[in-house]
């Protein structure tokens, strides 16, 4: 598994302004993105760091259905989140994300993964055994953004067939992950933009309470962090729509725990 340069003092800060206003969806000013490559941010990085600074590193999975939900938010969440890990840590970060697949032969060069709306995924052998390989050899995993009993039990039956003999715990309130960058009191339900705009509090309705399960190998490390009934990628995403929008979830829940989710997986 690849190393990561990370100051061993995360110095964190305030958010800069509000939200940004991002522009069109492929390309504009200030960045490149492209649903095959990943997306640029306009910084630069120092040469000595181009192989080890963190990565966002998004997965391409296979799915039922004619829509690619791995695709979701995608490129502005995959702009948004490098560009405020930079912002509020002192960890090296890489202007450009990347968009990989679970049978890459380079995925143990992504210490951090991330999969989102996980709810119709159907995921081929050759992806589970690869997945499997990528967990128990030292690599972290993100998944975000599915809703309700149903999206839950497809992506359980999914990841059952990665790891039979392991089952997703709850994490407690108590867990690092939620305080060990910023300290948070609750564990949030992050709704998209448009629920939000229509007055919504969850997106369906079997999905009233927040789940974060971790899965962990026979050491005790936790491989993966499971965000059921909640939306962190929507709070990246969105954050220069609505400035109450941004205050209420991208400030004070997605970005905190995204940046505390990546320096956990960075730190264990």
């Amino acid at each position: 598994m690849a190393s990561i340069t990370l100051v061993t003092s995360i110095v964190f800060g305030q958010f800069g302004g509000g939200g940004r206003r991002m522009r069109d969806n492929f390309g504009g000013r200030g960045y490149r993105a492209s649903p095959e490559r990943g997306a640029r941010n306009d910084w630069e990085i120092d040469e000595r760091f181009q192989h080890d600074a963190f990565r966002f590193a998004r997965v391409k999975y296979t799915s039922y259905g004619w829509r690619d939900k791995w695709a979701v938010d995608f490129p502005e969440s995959d702009l948004n989140l490098p560009h405020r890990l930079r912002e509020l840590t002192s960890m090296e970060v890489h202007p450009e994300s990347v968009i990989v697949e679970l049978t890459d032969d380079d995925l143990s060069d992504y210490p951090f993964i991330y999969i989102v709306e996980p709810g119709n995924m159907n995921l081929s052998q050759g992806e589970v055994e690869g997945l499997r390989r990528y967990l128990l050899n030292g690599g972290f995993l993100m998944v975000d953004d599915f809703w309700g009993e149903e999206e839950w039990y497809t992506f359980y039956q999914n990841i059952k067939r990665v790891f039979p003999d392991r089952e997703p715990q709850e994490l407690p309130l108590e867990h690092d992950i939620f305080h060990l960058v910023y300290d948070l009191q609750e564990k949030p339900m992050i709704v998209s933009i448009g629920t939000w705009m229509r007055g919504g509090a969850t997106e369906r309705f079997d999905a009233h309470e927040p789940h974060y399960k971790g899965i962990f190998d026979d050491n005790g490390r936790m491989m993966a962090i499971i965000c059921h009934n909640t939306d962190l990628g929507d709070g990246w995403e969105e954050e220069g729509v609505d400035p109450t929008y941004f205050k209420q979830y991208s400030e004070r829940f997605a970005y905190p725990l995204g940046i505390n989710i990546i320096t956990y997986a960075m730190t264990h």
